[in-house]
């Protein structure tokens, strides 16, 4: 009778991958991919998801980085692995750029034995090496275990796709495929949480009980972090005057003037032959957009939305408004302060009638914005848990960080239910709340119990792909 592996006695290298060697975790997003070591407190490698591409007739070139896809390159475009729902739309390009993130700061590519890659042999010429039987003798995570993060609506070929690349391309002794919203709610010390994470391309609401997810009330809207650069683009486009919107790689140089003023700068030109594709500038703008909303977008804090009247009879929007502006200055020496419309580009993450909206960016539906979410979400729970999880809502992702975000939040689940305590749990340290689930699955991939629940190679030689379903719930 076969005995059952004690949690006391750590698993053989060859089973799960020891005791001894370190994890990998591999946590992708759409704006970003987070890598790094289990057990450390930080993901050391923290790579964009753009990449850059140049094309010339059939040849296609691709750059990854933050130095590549910054620098105005001829002809570069700018592209994104990742579809607007946060799963991979282009497998082979996610693969380099997750073997990308991993060995540019983590591994190193592995070296082959130097007698036998064909670089020492004797020649009468330069000849080409064959470099596919090199490439056969290098899989870039031979040593390390890999636990990589997926989305709670992740298909079944997405995850199979994952451990096939992790196994038969970076050779990985075990790997494990956990979701983000468990291992946000675990960052937090929480078996139990109603996990809202507020990303670039997303919101996503997942109810975890108990260490489980609860499928049915996940819910997603696209109303994140990419929707308030839409609604600043509109707000600075019918601005009076419009407020020019022009990145860093365009301008020479600038003269200061004064606030409102007219900008009095000198633009870098290119010839059209070799000018950046449209989105590379379009990424650019993007950088610009992100400081904006760091240091001066703000949400309305409550009690009430924008939109509505306070108690003393005015709009909250004229309450805004009296209050002290905020100044920004745009790289080309442009400045102003901005007042009450600073708190109008994220209102629409709240209520759908405050969003600003043309014919390229509709106005986004009453079923989208957070608090609709919230309901859907628990009105497909069990009504005994919808407490527990209320009085333990974990807010992630980069683009909770808007200043007043938590306060307002905390407004709009006290007027949804008023019965049951509502406690929020929002770690004020930024990189914890950027990198909640990535600190959720180092946590778990350095707990010498979960050394049991790897699927290691041999497992998946004899079940292939399809185990990660049977395994991984």
């Amino acid at each position: 009778m076969a005995a059952a592996q004690s949690s006391s006695i750590p698993p053989s290298n060859q089973e799960y991958g020891g005791d001894e060697i370190s994890a990998l975790v591999l946590d992708p997003g759409y704006s970003c991919v987070r890598a790094g070591f289990a057990g450390e407190d930080v993901p050391k490698s923290v790579t964009p998801s753009y990449y850059g591409v140049q094309s010339s007739g059939s040849d296609r070139k691709c750059f990854f980085g933050d130095q590549s896809i910054h620098t105005p390159l001829p002809n570069i475009s700018i592209e994104n692995p990742m579809s607007k729902d946060g799963t991979v739309e282009d497998w082979d390009t996610a693969t380099n750029l997750w073997e990308y993130a991993i060995t540019s700061r983590l591994t190193n590519a592995k070296p082959g034995n130097p007698m036998t890659n064909g670089l020492n042999d004797k020649t009468n010429g330069d000849t080409d090496v064959d470099m596919e039987s090199v490439e056969e003798q290098e899989k870039p995570l031979e040593e390390n275990p890999l636990l990589m993060t997926e989305t709670g609506w992740n298909s079944g070929k997405g995850r199979e796709k994952g451990i096939e690349i992790a196994m038969e391309n970076w050779g990985c002794p075990a790997f494990w495929l956990a979701r983000n919203g468990i291992l946000a709610a675990f960052a937090t010390g929480k078996p139990s949480a109603l996990v809202i994470d507020i990303g670039a391309s997303n919101i996503s609401i997942t109810p975890v009980h108990d260490g489980l997810l609860l499928k049915k009330g996940i819910m997603r809207s696209p109303l994140a972090g990419n929707f308030i650069s839409d609604q600043l683009r509109l707000l600075f486009s019918t601005s009076t005057p419009p407020i020019p919107l022009t990145p860093h790689y365009l301008i020479t140089s600038k003269t200061p003037v004064d606030a409102g003023a007219p900008v009095s700068a000198i633009y870098r030109s290119f010839a059209a032959a070799t000018a950046p594709q449209l989105s590379f500038r379009r990424l650019q703008e993007e950088r610009v957009l992100t400081e904006f909303k760091e240091s001066v977008v703000q949400v309305w804090p409550g009690p009430g939305r924008l939109g509505s009247h306070s108690a003393h009879g005015s709009t909250n929007e004229a309450l805004a408004a009296s209050q002290p502006g905020r100044p920004f200055e745009f790289p080309d020496g442009y400045n102003q302060l901005f007042g009450a419309e600073r708190y109008r580009a994220a209102e629409g993450l709240f209520d759908a009638k405050m969003a600003l909206s043309d014919a390229l960016n509709p106005a986004p539906q009453v079923g989208q914005t957070l608090p609709a979410l919230i309901q859907s979400s628990l009105s497909q729970v069990d009504v005994d848990v919808r407490p527990h999880l209320l009085s333990n809502v974990v807010v992630t992702g980069g683009s909770s960080l808007l200043y007043g975000f938590t306060d307002r939040l905390n407004h709009e689940l006290m007027a949804l239910y008023p019965g049951p305590r509502v406690r929020i749990t929002a770690p004020g340290n930024t990189v914890e709340r950027r990198f909640a689930s990535w600190i959720g699955g180092s946590i778990l991939a350095s707990l010498g119990t979960f050394h049991q629940m790897w699927i290691s190679k041999k497992e998946y030689d004899e079940h292939g792909p399809g185990i990660v379903e049977k395994r991984c719930k």
